[in-house]
Formats: C-alpha cells, sequence, structure tokens
C-alpha cells in the first residue's frame, strides 16, 4: 500500500477517469435521430412537436447562431435489459466546461409534458427503473443553438452577439443520442471516491484522517477489477464504509446549502432565451425534487417566475405543487436581481414592490431577504428600502471580486444613510454555482471570518446561466458531507431557515456603515450610454405619468391607466437587470433595448399629455406643468400655470476671444478654445474654476482594461490622457444666450452649447458626440476652486459622502463612483454642484496646485462614454447626448432642487385653466418621488417622500382633496402597525423626518 498521496492521487484519478465513469453505462445502443430546424424565432411548443423533422446521424453538424431545432429521438429497449435502469443520454454537442453558456435543450414527451433540461453536466434522461424490456421510447428535444460568446481569455469581438450579424454557420456536432443501461452502485462508487479525494487534498499534510482516507481509498482501489468494475463495484463501496460513516467534529463549520441556479435575465444572450433557460432550469429542478426528498431548490426574480407562468404553463404547473411542497422557494422579492447603484429611489423600491407582490399574489409567500449574489456593489441607501418594503436580510457574493481590499466580514449588519440597519451574509464559499467539491466547502470553513462567534454560512449550490441548476451529484456529495469527519457540515436548507439559525446564533454581529463599494467593474457606471439614458428617462417619465394620471383621476374622473403603468414599470425594472443597465450585455440586448426604451417614451409621454389635457381643457392660456419635487418660475410642484419669465442674459465678446454669458447671477467666460475659464458667482464675490485651469474639458484616456472589457476600468488608464482643447468653431448661439462649440477628434465629432437661462445660477452643458472611437474613455472635467475633504453624491432616498484623498487603500480603490443627478462638493459657506440628466460614472481628485497658490483644486468629472469592443463590438457608436451643469454656490439643497430639474423639464402647453398640485409640501427639504393611485384599485392617494438634505425636517403636507384617514404603509401600501399615526388637520398633514428618512402615506379620499 502506498502512503504517498501524490501516487494515490495519481492513481485515484486515472482509474476514475478511464475505468469508473465508463462504468457507470456499461451497455447501450443507438437511438434513431430526426430533426427539423425551426425558421427564425422559436416557435410553441405544438408546432415543434407537430414539425414532421428530418433524419440525422451522430457527428453531423447542426444550429445555425441563436436557431432552435426540435430533436425527435426514438428507439426499443432490449429486451435482454429488462429489470435494469436504462437512461437515454443526449449529446448535443456540449463542451462540458462552460454550463450555461452554449447549446441547451429541454426534452418533451409526445404528449408536450416537459421531461427536463439539458446541458452540459446533465445529459440524461430517466426511461425507467427497472425497465421490463421492449418498451418503445419517443422524446422531443427543444434545442438552442445559442453561440459560444464568452471564451473568458481573449476577449475577441464577435458578431455573434446579434442574430442579425452572426451568420447561419452550424455552431455544434451531435455527439451521443443512446439508450444505456445505468449501474447506480457504480455511479455511487463515483460520488464516493470523489468525496473522499477532494477531501483528502484539503486536509493538511500531516492529518491522520488525511493518511485513513488515503489508505481506504487505495484499500478501495484495490478491491476494483479494472475487467470487472460493474463486478466489483459493491465490494470497493465496502471498504469506504469505515471512513464515510466517521462523524464530523462537534465544533465543524455549519453550511446550510441551498439548491441555486443563478440565471441572469439578460447577458450573452437576448431576453427571449432568457425565458427558455428558466424554463429548462426549472423542470431540472422539479424533476430533482421528486427525485431527491431532502433537497430545497430557491429561485430569485419574480418576472423568471412570471415568464414560465406565461410562457410554458405546462412547466408552471410543476413548479406550483413544489411551491406548495415549501421546497421550491421564491427568494429575494424583487423583481429581477436588479444593478442597485444605478435605479433611481423610486424604482429600486418598485423592484421590491412588483417582486414581493407577485410573491405574494401568486404562492401567499413573503420574502425576508434581498438575494443579490451578482449585482455589482451596493449603494448606501438600500438597507432602508429593504426595510421599507417589509424585508429585513441580504444575501450576496459578488464583494468577494473586490480586487483590492478583502471584506473584513461575512455575516454583519449593515447600516444605510438612514440608520437602518439589516442582517446581512456573504457566503465565504465564495461563489453562487457552488458544485459541492471538498475544495468548495473547506474553502468556505476556512474562509469564514466569524469564526468563534458564529459557524453558519451558506452556499447557493447548482449551475446557473441555464447550466441546469443543482445535479444529482451535487445532491449525492452533500448527503456524504452531511456529518464526515474533516469536513464542514452540509445540510439542505431554505434562505430563511439558515438566515433564522445565523441570527440567533450572532445577534450582535459587526456593523458596516455606508456603500458595499465592488472593486471591479466599474466601468458599468458608463458603458452603453444610451441604455442608460432609456433608464433614467424612463424613470421620470414614469414618475410623470403616475403624478398627471392621478391628479387627473381626482379632479376629472380621469381612467387611472393601472395596467398600463404596471406594464411598464415592469419592463423599465427589467431593464434594471444587472447586466443590461450595467451595459455588459450582448449587442441584440441593447439594440432591444433602445427599441423598447423608445416605445416605453411614446407611451408614457402619451399617458401624461391624456392627463394634462383632461385637467387642463381646451383654451389658449399659456400653461407649464412642473412635475418636479420643488417649485419652478413661480410655477408649484405638480402644478400647472401662466409661465413667468424674470431677468435676461446677455452675451458679449471676451477680451482676447471667446464669450461671456452673464445673467446678473453667473458671469461666465468661455475662452476661445470653448472652455470655461471663469464661473464667477457674483452675489457671493467668488471664482467657482481654480487658478490657471479651464472647465468643460473633454479628456479622452485609452481604455483597455485588464479583462471583462464592457465592465472593467483598470485605474492604469488615468496614466495616460488627451486634453481636447482644439476647436473647429466656438460661436453665439441663436437664442442670444448660448455659446455654440464644435471639435474633431479621432474619428469623431462633438458639438457642445453652453447656456445660462435667465435668473438661474446653472450653466448647462449639452453635449452631443457622434462617437466613433474604440478603447477610449470619454470624460468631461470641472476643475473647481474648492477645498473639501469629501464630497457628496445622490443615490436612492438621499445623499453619501466619499472622501476627495486617498489616505486609504479603500478610498484609493473608488477611483470611479456612482452618481445619481448630482454630485456636490462645499467649503463652510459656499459649494459647487454638478448636475446631469443621464450619466452615473465619475471621478472625483483633489490636487496641490503648482503656480504658487497654497490651496488645493479637486475636480469633478462627469464619465461621458466608453467604446469597449466585447460582448458588444459597437458599444456607443452614434450620437448619444448627455446634459451637465456647473452650479456654484450650491448648498446641498441646491444640487437636489437643480438635479430635479435638468432631468424633469416643464411641459408647455395652452388650456383653459391652470391645475393646483394634487399634493404639496411646504419644505424643499422633503422631496416627494411619488404621487399616485394605489395599486388595489380603492381609488386612494399613495404619497412616498423623504428627507433630502441631511438633516432633520419638519413640514407640512397638504392634500389638494378631502382626506378621510392618513394611513403611514410600506413600500408595498399595507398599513405599518408600529408607525405613530400621521397628525392631521383636515387635509393638511404635519410631517417629522429623521435624516433621509424614507415615509409613504396612503390617503383616503372622502
Amino acid at each position: 500500500m502506498h502512503d504517498d498521496r501524490s501516487l494515490v492521487e495519481a492513481r485515484l484519478k486515472r482509474v476514475l477517469d478511464e475505468r469508473i465513469r465508463p462504468a457507470v453505462y456499461p451497455e447501450s445502443v443507438p437511438l434513431e435521430v430526426a430533426v427539423w430546424h425551426a425558421p427564425g424565432e422559436p416557435v410553441p411548443v405544438a408546432e415543434g412537436l407537430a414539425a414532421e423533422p428530418e433524419p440525422i446521424r451522430v457527428g453531423a453538424r447542426w444550429g445555425a447562431p441563436w436557431g432552435t431545432s426540435w430533436f425527435r429521438v426514438t428507439g426499443t429497449v432490449p429486451k435482454a435489459w429488462a429489470g435494469r435502469t436504462v437512461e437515454a443520454l443526449l449529446d448535443l454537442g456540449f463542451d462540458e466546461n462552460m454550463p450555461g453558456f452554449q447549446c441547451e435543450g429541454l426534452v418533451y414527451r409526445p404528449d408536450g409534458t416537459p421531461v427536463k433540461g439539458l446541458n452540459p453536466r446533465n445529459q440524461w434522461v430517466r426511461i425507467g427503473a427497472p425497465v421490463a424490456g421492449g418498451e418503445g421510447v419517443r422524446l422531443h428535444i427543444e434545442a438552442a443553438s445559442n453561440p459560444v460568446i464568452l471564451d473568458y481569455h481573449p476577449f475577441l469581438p464577435t458578431p455573434l452577439g446579434d442574430k442579425e450579424t452572426a451568420g447561419d454557420e452550424p455552431q455544434y456536432t451531435l455527439t451521443r443520442m443512446d439508450l444505456a443501461v445505468f449501474d447506480e452502485t457504480v455511479w455511487q462508487l463515483v460520488i464516493d471516491l470523489e468525496v473522499l479525494g477532494e477531501l483528502m487534498a484539503e486536509l493538511p499534510a500531516d492529518s491522520p484522517r488525511r493518511y485513513e482516507i488515503l489508505r481506504a481509498v487505495d484499500r478501495a482501489l484495490d478491491a476494483v477489477d479494472l475487467q470487472d468494475v460493474n463486478g466489483t463495484a459493491e465490494r470497493a463501496r465496502a471498504r469506504l464504509g469505515g471512513v464515510l460513516s466517521a462523524p464530523a467534529v462537534p465544533s465543524a463549520h455549519r453550511v446550510s446549502a441551498v439548491g441555486h441556479a443563478h440565471i441572469d435575465s439578460a447577458w450573452l444572450w437576448p431576453l427571449r432565451e432568457t425565458v427558455r433557460k428558466v424554463a429548462r432550469t426549472t423542470s431540472n429542478m422539479t424533476a430533482l425534487l421528486e427525485d431527491e426528498p431532502d433537497f430545497v431548490f430557491a429561485m430569485s426574480q419574480a418576472q423568471q417566475w412570471a415568464w414560465v407562468k406565461e410562457h410554458r404553463p405546462e412547466v408552471w404547473a410543476k413548479v406550483k405543487k413544489a411551491v406548495a411542497d415549501g421546497r421550491f422557494v421564491p427568494a429575494g422579492g424583487m423583481w429581477v436581481e436588479s444593478d442597485t447603484n444605478m435605479p433611481g429611489s423610486e424604482a429600486m423600491a418598485r423592484q421590491f414592490v412588483h417582486g414581493k407582490r407577485f410573491f405574494l399574489d401568486e404562492f401567499g409567500i413573503e420574502n425576508d431577504e434581498a438575494w443579490l449574489p451578482d449585482t455589482f456593489g451596493f449603494a448606501a441607501g438600500l438597507p432602508q428600502i429593504i426595510k421599507a418594503a417589509g424585508s429585513h436580510r441580504l444575501l450576496t457574493q459578488k464583494i468577494s471580486w473586490s480586487q483590492t481590499n478583502k471584506f473584513p466580514h461575512h455575516t454583519f449588519r449593515w447600516e444605510g444613510i438612514d440608520g437602518t440597519r439589516i442582517f446581512t451574509h456573504f457566503p465565504p464559499v465564495d461563489t453562487y454555482n457552488c458544485s459541492m467539491k471538498g475544495s468548495e466547502i473547506a474553502h468556505a470553513a476556512r474562509n469564514f471570518k466569524d469564526k468563534g462567534v458564529a459557524r453558519h454560512s451558506l452556499a447557493p449550490t447548482g449551475w446557473g446561466d441555464g447550466g441546469g441548476g443543482t445535479t444529482r451529484e451535487m445532491v449525492a456529495k452533500a448527503a456524504r458531507l452531511r456529518d464526515l469527519e474533516g469536513s464542514a457540515r452540509v445540510v439542505w436548507e431554505t434562505p430563511r431557515a439558515f438566515f433564522e439559525k445565523a441570527e440567533a446564533e450572532y445577534p450582535e454581529p459587526p456593523v458596516w456603515v455606508g456603500e458595499l463599494y465592488l472593486e471591479l467593474h466599474r466601468a458599468t457606471l458608463t458603458s452603453q450610454a444610451q441604455t442608460k439614458q432609456g433608464n433614467r428617462r424612463s424613470e421620470h417619465l414614469l414618475r410623470e405619468a403616475e403624478l398627471w394620471a392621478a391628479t387627473a383621476a381626482v379632479r376629472t374622473g380621469f381612467p387611472y391607466p393601472y395596467e398600463e403603468l404596471d406594464r411598464l414599470w415592469k419592463t423599465v425594472l427589467l431593464h434594471q437587470f444587472h447586466d443590461i443597465l450595467p451595459g455588459s450585455s450582448i449587442a441584440w440586448v441593447h439594440r432591444e433595448a433602445r427599441a423598447t426604451y423608445r416605445r416605453v417614451a411614446e407611451e408614457l409621454n402619451g399617458i401624461v399629455e391624456a392627463a394634462q389635457r383632461a385637467l387642463a381643457g381646451e383654451g389658449g392660456t399659456p400653461l407649464v406643468f412642473n412635475a418636479a419635487p420643488h417649485a419652478r418660475a413661480g410655477v408649484p410642484a405638480g402644478a400647472a400655470a401662466t409661465p413667468v419669465t424674470e431677468g435676461r442674459t446677455g452675451l458679449r465678446p471676451r477680451a482676447g476671444g471667446g464669450h461671456v454669458l452673464d445673467n446678473g447671477l453667473l458671469r461666465v467666460e468661455i475662452d476661445g478654445r470653448g472652455l470655461v475659464v471663469s464661473a464667477y458667482d457674483i452675489e457671493a464675490d467668488r471664482e467657482t474654476v481654480a487658478p490657471g485651469r479651464a472647465a468643460n474639458l473633454l479628456q479622452l484616456h485609452p481604455d483597455f482594461p485588464n479583462m471583462w472589457d464592457a465592465w472593467d476600468v483598470d485605474e492604469f488608464y488615468r496614466n495616460t490622457v488627451t486634453d481636447l482643447t482644439d476647436a473647429e468653431s466656438v460661436t453665439p448661439g441663436e437664442d442670444g444666450a448660448s455659446v455654440r462649440i464644435v471639435r474633431s477628434f479621432g474619428s469623431s465629432r462633438v458639438t457642445q452649447v453652453l447656456s445660462l437661462a435667465a435668473g438661474e445660477r446653472r450653466l448647462v452643458v449639452d453635449t452631443e458626440v457622434d462617437w466613433h472611437e474604440t478603447e477610449k474613455f470619454l470624460k468631461l472635467a470641472f476643475p473647481l476652486d474648492v477645498h473639501a475633504e469629501r464630497y457628496a453624491s445622490e443615490t436612492q432616498f438621499g445623499h453619501f459622502h466619499r472622501p476627495t484623498h486617498t489616505n486609504t487603500s479603500w478610498e484609493a480603490a473608488k477611483f470611479e463612483a456612482c452618481n445619481h443627478r448630482f454630485v456636490h462638493l462645499e467649503e463652510p459657506g459656499w459649494g459647487v454642484a454638478v448636475v446631469n440628466d443621464s450619466t452615473y460614472g465619475h471621478d472625483v481628485t483633489r490636487t496641490v496646485r503648482t503656480d504658487g497658490d497654497r490651496g488645493t483644486t479637486t475636480t469633478v468629472r462627469v464619465s461621458l462614454l466608453r467604446a469597449p469592443r466585447f460582448p458588444d463590438p459597437e458599444t456607443d457608436q452614434g450620437v448619444p447626448e448627455a446634459v451637465d451643469a456647473l452650479v456654484p454656490g450650491a448648498t446641498i439643497g441646491d444640487a437636489v432642487t437643480e438635479g430635479w430639474r435638468i432631468n424633469v423639464p416643464e411641459r408647455r402647453t395652452t388650456g383653459a385653466r391652470e391645475v393646483a398640485p394634487l399634493v404639496s409640501v411646504d419644505s424643499d427639504a422633503v422631496v416627494v418621488t411619488a404621487v399616485k393611485l394605489a395599486d388595489d384599485d380603492s381609488g386612494d392617494v399613495v404619497v412616498r417622500f423623504h428627507e433630502a438634505h441631511g438633516g432633520r425636517a419638519r413640514a407640512t403636507l397638504t392634500a389638494g382633496f378631502e382626506i378621510t384617514e392618513a394611513t403611514v404603509t410600506d413600500l408595498l401600501e399595507r398599513p405599518l402597525a408600529d408607525a405613530e399615526a400621521p397628525r392631521r388637520d383636515g387635509d393638511r398633514i404635519a410631517v417629522r423626518l429623521r435624516p433621509f428618512e424614507l415615509v409613504t402615506l396612503r390617503l383616503r379620499r372622502s
């Protein structure tokens, strides 16, 4: 007997690969195969089953990119196999290294009943156990020839990411279509040896347990007759019984395994393909649940559940039964696993509203946890949104991908901007595709940072993205690891069961305050600018549509468009998925997203215009509708009135070249290069632009990250920069209050219009780029004469401060960060805001001046455009437009107000009457983010608002209608039992808010 581990490991590997695994299927016969290739897009199941296929042989090529082929396999079980277990082995041409990123299939019986999905690690279909012999076999396979887009390195541009450019070259070779005898004893021996071999590899070199396993494995291999594996497998298993039955030590780490199949709602495939990926995976999982009584499977993303219900009713029936049995678990309570950095306040709230409501309506299940394993960092406003939705837990995995700093906890309480804390867990297994390998389980136990005070962690177990979910092999391994010496203990549990145990054993975990910043994938804040613009503009249009439709419904009986708004919200929420909004999907996804946003805008504008017509009536009086939450030009928020214009803006030549804009509040000097060399706050007698510097400076960087082209920007991009200072023309605008600048660079051309409106302390910079660069990063710089150690950037329901310095590696790693409508810097008594209408990425840096001035310059740079070539080789090519504004002398309150104004422009029309606000608030610190009718068709008015300046606020909310009751609710518009009843005097409600506190009020109309 060899006691040298390397020799035994080498022996084990060869015997498993060459003798034992092949013996799992000792006998096989070929099936007859025919195929029908669906023309164009996928067809209904009934049509695919009824189609007349043509014969095809194993070894033939099949499947144009993004095509669908319906295979029919037929055969007869040999009579000699009577009494044995038989399975069909159906290999469409899989590459077993990439489950979920290639061809896939869903198997049906002739009557259309789904059986299970086919994937690289799941190619079998059970025919009988045992068979009688002589049975006829007929199966149909709906096979998707999704092309391989991702090959990890190198990331090469490919036309395969859009069906319009992918061509029709067959992608796959039909590999195996057989009936085969399944020898369960040999299969169990394989699992025994894999578990012990993987555990042995993780134990310390001098561990007695390692040598016990080593000797047992060696003896078991001695017991295998390599010419008769099937006849000697039971004898070999007997020699492993002792080491497999030795129990774990009482202090062993506890792993709660949760069946899982993380499915990106779109990524390297279009939305329509995700519908089918979900159907294949849920078919697999419902089948596995029937076979494995201990197994539990959890699935998030209500949108994916809704797709199964709508498109695959035959699969939905199986899912509903499994949910009723308590083993197929809705998780997360969100519409999709969205990005959480970029969605706006109300959109982030609606992710939970629509997700939780779906699970409540369909199953009566309330989710306690947010489930976001793959999202690219977490905004600091998220904890109170989770709590306001009625949940109090969060699970994620992605922070383990951070490249610079190791996050210090796995279980902790996360505190958001308003002080809300939620119990949070990062699985130390460091993957959301755990396959129950010994290396994974050992890593979870070693890696767990809360040893000594806690011992529970969670392992999401299964292949994702259409890779088939959890396999029977994973379940079998988990069974052996339930109580095995040398290993953590593994048990299948629901997310709720895990969290209950984790909270009970660790009631006072450490607290992490502020955003959970992912030190990776920073470029997702900028990639696919037009997708991001579509999201931002859709969010504000939805707010407008709800506001004016609710106002018109209360005032005129206008039919409130419940169904339309529900559908449109879900469409926008779907596109906030963490590979769509971040810009990291294939060309097909973003092409469709742009078209979808255009349709959304058209429909929402139609709702707004119809509601406003109902409110204003027919007439010729000029009116302006103000949907922003603050008064503007004399028009209250949420109201229409005759516009009032005061003051004027002067435009004159500048000495030395260029132009000067002056409206009595700001004096802006634009030099002959089209750069802003002065933005002077006249009232404060204060210059905004740093001495010797120029704002409105476009800067171009090379952008070729080490990996993940659309996702990443690496810090070394800053090492090389080109200032775009050459201008083709700098000319006065036709309106007499603006300057137009044209530049060319590389293969691109940029047109900017700088404008200064009368009565406004805001320089607007409208930038349109005819963008034809590749692997470049375009920034818009504002070097400011402000000394600030921190700055504020807007996030959901408030703002969050980040340092401007890089004292530590944690601060230095945030060299690209997210904001919503504004960033704001200030010294005591004076500040500056930079606001935007559609961008999210930015950076803020401090530099010491070298011109003799002892001060520092703080530079805010807006990230405008990128040009990665993978996975979409044409990213942002075209004419994107972005609007930014520089606001000198701005308080944080001004930043909030100006951010709203640039995103929600006035609507000018004519009518017969002015329209008073449906709801008003007498404090600018209290921002109303939603005014709508209640979702239950009761006619109640729902108002959502928050404190936006970061301090305590007292205000009066006034309803423009008679109310009989005011109730504080959660986001789902359900009364909060522990909420203090608001003080009401008729239609006036007294409001007191803590910093950034979020409140939802339900107002019952008389």
